[in-house]
């Protein structure tokens, strides 16, 4: 037995001498890591001052394959193209929603991360995805390489994108009434809704085809549609519309909006449309 014993001891003892052996052997010299920050040039700070100082909104333009699907053909934006597309958001966007709703309101409720890509994401059927919002923290904008300023109806479809994501954004914040919203138009909801023209769906009583999809996306589609029109072409729009029952629909869609507004963020709907309009007209004439 004492043999055993002092044989485990000795066996104990080279291990531990091992270990030691290995770990002053083995002792790590200078970080492979690279912990030097990367120099932030003029955009980065212009985002910085921008962005996230007053909004706490950060911008990712240079690309990350974590934060896109890699399944679909898409790279980062020109740099050259990030700028103008970050002035139009926060000319259209940021200072309408603070001029009506508050200097804080979109500083407490935005999307943390804004991230651009350059190229068009395109989907199966045909059709383009302008704009992405995941879990109300993150508001992903293609197609930014093809912004034109000058050009009203670009300009109005690239911010119509954000307007639309962030009505998603005030949703998960505070709900619309879903079944109210829901007895205006209870048929014509459908997951083909890329199959029907625009000018069709109009006459159902839906203000575009990718509203038909759901009434959630109906609710935003109706709210950032409003938001991109001027007064005047939102009136010329339902004066358009032949249908007395379309007509009626869309007139109780656009008063259920302003009632959110008001009700959820004491916020005038109308007020704030004509805030993004006048700013929209301030980015093209600039």
């Amino acid at each position: 037995m004492k043999l055993f014993k002092y044989n485990k001891i000795i066996v104990m003892a080279l291990v531990s001498a091992a270990l030691i052996s290995c770990g002053s052997d083995d002792q790590p010299g200078e970080s492979q890591l690279d912990f030097t920050q990367p120099t932030k040039t003029a955009l980065d700070n212009w985002i910085t001052t921008t962005y996230l100082n007053p909004f706490n909104i950060n911008v990712q333009y240079k690309w990350n394959q974590n934060t896109v699907d890699n399944s679909r053909y898409l790279f980062p934006p020109l740099v050259e193209k990030v700028q103008p597309a970050l002035v139009i958001v926060e000319e259209i966007w940021l200072k309408s929603y603070s001029t009506i709703g508050g200097a804080d309101f979109v500083k407490k409720i935005a999307p943390r991360e804004i991230v651009l890509v350059g190229g068009v994401n395109l989907n199966s059927v045909g059709t383009r995805t302008l704009g992405l919002a995941e879990g109300g923290q993150r508001v992903t904008l293609f197609e930014t390489d093809y912004i034109d300023q000058s050009d009203r109806a670009n300009v109005s479809e690239f911010i119509h994108t954000i307007q639309h994501e962030y009505i998603h954004i005030l949703n998960q914040n505070k709900p619309f009434d879903e079944k109210a919203w829901a007895a205006v138009t209870p048929v014509g909801y459908t997951a083909d809704w890329y199959n029907y023209d625009i000018p069709e769906s109009n006459e159902i009583g839906f203000i575009t085809s990718y509203a038909r999809s759901n009434i959630n996306e109906d609710f935003a589609e109706t709210a950032s549609m409003i938001l991109i029109f001027t007064k005047a072409e939102y009136e010329a729009f339902l004066d358009g519309i032949e249908s007395p029952f379309a007509y009626q629909a869309l007139k109780t869609k656009e008063a259920l909006v302003v009632k959110y507004f008001k009700e959820a963020f004491n916020m005038d709907f109308y007020a704030l449309r004509d805030e993004a309009e006048k700013n929209t007209t301030a980015v093209i004439n600039n």
